[in-house]
């Protein structure tokens, strides 16, 4: 059944809670069906490190002035079996450190489409998981066709106190799982760095869906050169985000006059496969080269239902326009050779990214990151990031006034050859009384598995009132499209349905060069017309845990 905005009238004077459901699909929208909501669930709670002591949690505040945030999930992935619609899999980052990187990574496991779920924590990655590395970051999980599960891990060192700057060691492993996610086989170690001016970062994990045992990892690997304290001080952050935003806005300062760094530095688009379903990988190479003073960061390989692989980047300071710019590379042989580089949109990024509403304090966001997702049924690729093109107001804070960061969509229809125009496509309101609450950020695309409607999801503040003082709304949405219209047309994205039961505070999400909920947010498609999204939420002082609620499209 199918209701028109017309009808509410029906049900004012008889009061929402009488007229119910009907009264529910009446405020969707024009010509719109409602999309069910299942029941909020927490994916993860308490601490499963609480009891480790093989990290030195104390020795690494001493040396390094790091804080720790003790149960702490962050930054979820989620996948789903493709044997099992009803079995997903999600990483998060456990126990977040100040200056980059967590105790560890956790997986959880649902059986039963999200209702439940359970730890299912790969061993020998980090210390507090019977591995070498203090600290780890990034999780990515996927399921081959058969259901053999990955979890890829970014693994670090923060400097010793004996070398006071730099990460000496950094890495990528990929822990396999042959029942599913229950248990998990000892990672295999696709590239190990051990060098104070080298961070490997940002990475990514897909089985591919058109042809079983074939799996690719990407990543970045930022290197500075010659071999300066100056550029090893910089890499000691041990986090690819907030040092790409530095070298991108140093670049933008040295064109005017002398550069800001005295060093160089590269960030290639690095790669390996496994044509066995992970049990070997391929040696770590180079697939993209951006050239000098230049990087690639938030590598991410999607499948065409022809086979084709495309491996998008964020290429910095590539294209001349904005410095900032959403690129590919292509592969037509499962990764054997990779095309030159097509650009497809520029990100539009003026301002520093996301403020508090009500203080200004700093957001971790994604505002030079983006989220893609390819239409199973029709090859339809799609991506989704933060942008202040659209901005019509500013937001002022206490160092000065920002444009409003939206969430844009652009759409390619042939394989990423030509791409549309991008339009904005969230629906929070403008606010007249404080501009700020308009901002959007992290946005997550997926294609439903029928291929029939496009779900994008993000925050933003519309719900804030700073009451009491010093709380500062937040919620997490989700806005759709039917592929039957064309969803390159803002005006036929529509439905937005709030995934939060209520605002949390942004100021009680721990503070990581900006309060941080995580770079991605987790979306993927279960079946025809099912959807997880897996999101964090600050639920007291720096403490933050990932929930997830089922969406049932029409």
């Amino acid at each position: 059944m199918k209701f028109h905005f017309s009808c509410l009238s029906r049900f004012v004077h008889q009061g929402i809670a009488g007229g119910g459901v009907i009264a529910l699909a009446c405020l969707i929208g024009p010509g719109a069906q409602a999309q069910t909501l299942g029941s909020l669930v927490q994916v993860a709670g308490g601490d499963p490190f609480s009891g480790c002591t093989a990290d030195q949690v104390h020795a690494q505040e001493s040396a390094f002035g790091s804080v720790l945030f003790p149960a702490t999930s962050i930054e979820p992935w989620v996948a789903v079996d493709p044997t099992d619609p009803s079995r997903l899999l999600a990483g998060h980052q456990q126990d977040r450190w100040s200056d980059g990187g967590s105790r560890g990574l956790v997986g959880v496991v649902s059986s039963n489409g999200g209702s439940t779920w359970t730890n299912t924590i790969p061993s020998g990655v980090t210390d507090c998981t019977g591995g070498k590395f203090r600290r780890a970051s990034d999780p990515w999980v996927d399921f081959a066709q058969d259901g053999t599960a990955f979890f890829f891990s970014l693994v670090l060192d923060p400097a010793k106190p004996t070398t006071p700057f730099g990460a000496r060691n950094s890495g990528m492993l990929v822990s396999r799982s042959g029942d599913h996610g229950v248990t998990w086989q000892p990672p295999v170690t696709l590239i190990r760095s051990n060098s104070p001016h080298v961070l490997n970062d940002k990475n990514s994990l897909t089985a591919d869906p058109t042809a079983n045992k074939y799996v690719y990892a990407v990543w970045d690997q930022l290197s500075v050169f010659p071999q300066t304290k100056e550029g090893a001080q910089l890499l000691a952050q041990n986090d690819g985000v907030l040092i790409a935003q530095q070298l991108r806005s140093a670049a933008a300062s040295a064109a005017g006059g002398a550069p800001v760094f005295k060093f160089n530095y590269t960030g290639p688009s690095f790669f390996s496969r496994s044509t066995d379903n992970g049990v070997t990988w391929s040696t770590a190479a180079p697939i993209y080269q951006p050239g000098t003073n230049a990087q690639t960061i938030d590598n991410m390989v999607r499948v065409l239902p022809d086979g084709t692989l495309l491996d998008f980047f964020t290429a910095i300071n590539v294209t001349p326009a904005t410095g900032l710019s959403i690129g590919y590379i292509k592969s037509v042989d499962k990764g054997g050779h990779w095309s030159a580089p097509t650009f497809t949109n520029d990100i539009y990024e003026a301002g520093n990214g996301v403020v508090t509403p009500d203080s200004g304090q700093p957001v971790r966001d994604a505002a030079i990151l983006y989220s893609a997702a390819v239409n199973p049924v029709s090859g339809a690729i799609y991506l989704t990031w933060q942008d202040d093109r659209f901005s019509s107001a500013t937001c002022t804070t206490p160092t000065g006034s920002i444009p409003i960061e939206g969430i844009v969509f652009s759409e390619s229809d042939d394989g990423g050859a030509t791409w549309s125009t991008p339009v904005m496509i969230n629906h929070t309101p403008a606010n007249g009384t404080n501009p700020c609450r308009q901002q959007a950020f992290i946005p997550a695309v997926v294609a439903s598995g029928d291929g029939s409607t496009i779900v994008v999801t993000y925050y933003d503040f519309r719900n804030d009132t700073n009451t009491p003082a010093g709380f500062e709304g937040t919620d997490y949405f989700a806005v759709f499209c039917s592929t039957a219209k064309a969803c390159t047309n803002a005006a036929n994205w529509g439905n937005e349905r709030k995934l939060t039961d209520a605002s949390f505070n942004i100021l009680d999400a721990p503070f990581a060069d900006g309060h941080f909920l995580g770079d991605y947010m987790g979306l993927a498609a279960s079946g025809p017309k099912t959807v997880h999204p897996v999101f964090g939420v600050a639920t007291s002082p720096n403490v933050t845990g990932e929930f997830t609620r089922t969406i049932t499209l029409p």
